[in-house]
């Protein structure tokens, strides 16, 4: 008898820890981007090999516009910028670097995705051979098009 109970309490014990991995293994953020860009947005490679470097793999999709894809997806047009990243149902909208997106993809919030307006210099793909930068936030955009800050970057100390 006492032999059966610890032959399944090993059974148990095992399963759950196999299961444990499995799940996981399932909840493992992704690393695929699909990034849109322009045909003339030559600032977006340097934001697709920041990326890369970083640990992802890019897909580059390339269209006339972007607008429609971010008005579909819940972007406000006031914090666009030149390019536009998916993954994991989360939109990276322009320079936003890669250790935002990976935070943003360890929380999970419930969110439309990151942003970063416009283009300032000193963020990925943004950086000048004088090594001028300017203080940006990464924005969290709400489902319901409102923003938080979600990271401040080169700011004044």
């Amino acid at each position: 008898m006492q032999s059966t109970l610890n032959r399944r309490l090993l059974l148990g014990a095992a399963v759950f820890i196999g299961m444990t991995g499995t799940a996981c293994a399932q909840t493992r953020p992704s690393r695929n981007l699909t990034v849109f860009k322009t045909p003339t947005c030559a600032c977006c490679d340097g934001w697709i090999a920041h990326m890369r470097e970083a640990g992802f793999s890019a897909t580059i999709t390339v269209l006339p516009s972007l607008q429609s894809l971010r008005t579909s997806r819940g972007m406000p047009d006031a914090l666009a910028s030149c390019h536009t990243g998916l993954i994991d149902g989360y939109l990276v909208e322009g320079h936003v670097p890669a250790q935002d997106v990976m935070r943003l993809l360890a929380e999970r919030p419930e969110a439309v995705g990151i942003t970063v307006p416009a283009m300032p210099l000193g963020s990925p793909g943004m950086e000048t051979p004088q090594g001028h930068k300017e203080p940006y936030d990464t924005l969290l955009v709400l489902r319901s098009g409102a923003t938080r800050v979600f990271a401040r970057h080169n700011q004044p100390t």
